[in-house]
């Protein structure tokens, strides 16, 4: 595979990751339905450019994962009846298995590893195969763990444990400073205005504007230890998809040097990261200003 190893489409403003056992057959039949893919090396998987990747990998991990053999079916269900994942958060389904959990970045990023997992949005769950159930098994440790770590009572337990203390003060503290809107920056190298980059305060935001109003350190320290005599105020907000979607990513992982400054161009994780909460954000709004039936 190494004469297919192109970073290129890594930089591609909308791209899907996807993953699967290597063998020539597969991948001839995936290169034949994505032909502009390419390999990542560092991402160790697929790069699928283009705006409906998502739901057109998904289409082929379907019917790819109807292609496995009745042997390899077989063995799974033999392994599940065997040795089976008791857990809440795991159920049977006709076509294998079924995970759903409370969101988590981890059990997403657990699942995206199992070959031919895909998500079915209409139902809002997660669809394993019987085939690839030895890999679901290595990783429902890490899947279970995060899955009760998200679950709604834990939250409210760990805020009812952090209620009057120093964390809890800390914590307002912060989210009163990120209500600012405002990021300090090094006079003499400064953000660009009106595009998305990474921050160490606050991930993937815009630059609004450069105040040129210096920082009082003392003020600040708390949030920003890294502060100098030399920073200037500038304000931010959070990017729009469409703007997260027409930036294009930086090749490597930011350097000492821009973390010292406290900001970069984004890499492709944190663009992926960013995107998928300003869809979110965007879901939220658009349901907020749907207008009331019957009024």
């Amino acid at each position: 595979m190494d004469d297919e190893h192109d970073e290129d489409h890594e930089d591609s403003p909308a791209s899907e990751t996807v993953s699967f056992p290597f063998d020539r057959m597969t991948v001839a039949r995936f290169r034949e339905t994505f032909p502009k893919a390419r390999w990542s090396d560092r991402l160790q998987a697929w790069m699928v450019p283009g705006k409906m990747a998502r739901r057109r990998v998904d289409r082929w991990l379907a019917s790819e994962a109807d292609r496995k053999t009745p042997f390899e079916e077989a063995k799974g269900r033999d392994a599940f009846e065997f040795e089976p994942i008791l857990s809440p958060y795991l159920e049977v389904h006709d076509r294998g298995l079924r995970v759903r959990t409370p969101y988590s970045r981890t059990v997403v990023d657990e699942l995206r590893q199992i070959p031919f997992a895909r998500w079915n949005g209409d139902d809002k769950v997660w669809e394993v195969p019987y085939s690839s159930y030895d890999e679901l098994q290595q990783r429902w440790e890490a899947i279970e763990d995060a899955a009760k770590w998200a679950e709604p009572s834990e939250r409210r337990k760990r805020a009812e444990a952090r209620r009057g203390t120093e964390e809890e003060a800390k914590a307002k503290r912060r989210t009163l400073e990120r209500r600012k809107k405002r990021l300090p920056v090094p006079s003499d190298d400064l953000p660009p205005l009106g595009r998305p980059i990474g921050t160490t305060a606050y991930g993937v935001v815009v630059i609004t504007e450069i105040t040129g109003e210096l920082v009082d350190q003392n003020e600040v320290s708390e949030h920003h230890p890294d502060v100098s005599a030399e920073h200037v105020w500038a304000g931010w907000r959070l990017p729009t998809l469409e703007e997260l979607v027409h930036t294009w990513p930086a090749r490597h992982e930011p350097s000492e040097y821009e973390k010292d400054r406290g900001w970069w161009q984004p890499t492709l994780i944190e663009l992926r990261e960013a995107r998928r909460q300003a869809k979110s954000r965007e879901k939220r709004k658009g349901r907020n200003q749907e207008p009331v039936r019957g009024v």
